[in-house]
């Protein structure tokens, strides 16, 4: 479908706006896909564009926070794993199941994670405490079967459609992982990549897209996932908590009136 000049710069925008904010939290799927709706693209057509188009961001955002990154390679390589499959999973059931039915649990979900992001502080204290409290005995320092379990359906989710993925994954590593936020954070647009990748690979054979908008939410999101590194990375812990719950919050209230 051709887009107008003032359609491509919307597109364009939307996708430095999206990348920007899913390397901050997540959640710009909020962004670009209302935008891609409003120029006339199908739904499922739209939520397919967007997932190839944010990939590149994915990768820039989790470039910027390289440095984060270090001495978690073994972490990664357990979650991500888990979150091929899940992302998989998702795309999959994009394709062949009504959006109604699952569409209706996404702002739960939503809402789980916000709690969960602004209890966790509490959470994590009182993990720490019944670690020392253990000797250390029967702990998991890459948060065990629950983590892994919530990644795998959070994923699921993500390759699905995505809206506020970055929230669950925050929401959930950040209570059950002995890591500062900024570190969670490094991991999450790791895993988000992975995700939207394996769905985008899987859509690229089995689905309808539009490839004007997906170079235009590229290029766009590419240059916002440096500018998400940098502007995330001197967030402090409490403030990245509240970007987070504003975030989730929105993405709830549109997920509601869509």
């Amino acid at each position: 479908m051709a887009l107008s000049i003032w359609e491509a710069l919307a597109v364009f925008a939307a996708g430095i706006g999206a990348g920007t904010i899913n390397t901050i939290v997540g959640s710009g799927t909020l962004i670009t896909f209302p935008v891609l709706l409003a120029t006339g693209l199908p739904p499922v057509t739209a939520n397919v564009s967007n997932t190839l188009g944010l990939v590149p961001g994915s990768i820039s955002g989790a470039i910027g926070y390289r440095k984060e990154l270090k001495g978690q390679g073994a972490r990664i390589l357990r979650l991500g794993a888990v979150s091929l499959v899940g992302g998989l999973a998702g795309a999959v059931l994009l394709l062949n199941l009504p959006s109604d039915s699952f569409d209706t649990i996404v702002p739960v979900l939503i809402g789980l994670a916000l709690v969960l992001v602004v209890l966790q502080p509490r959470i994590a204290a009182s993990v720490r405490r019944r670690q020392e409290a253990a000797g250390g005995e029967g702990t998991h320092p890459d948060g065990g079967p629950v983590l892994l379990t919530g990644m795998l359906l959070s994923s699921a989710y993500g390759g699905y459609f995505g809206a506020a993925q970055g929230v669950l994954y925050l929401g959930l590593m950040g209570s059950l992982l002995r890591e500062d936020m900024q570190r969670v954070n490094a991991v999450k647009n790791i895993v988000a990549a992975l995700v939207n990748g394996i769905a985008a690979v899987f859509f690229l054979f089995v689905a309808e897209f539009d490839w004007t908008a997906v170079l235009l939410i590229a290029v766009g999101s590419t240059l916002g996932g440096q500018i998400g590194a940098k502007v995330g990375r001197k967030l402090p812990p409490t403030a990245l908590r509240a970007l987070i719950v504003v975030v989730g919050l929105v993405a709830i209230v549109q997920l509601l009136l869509r």
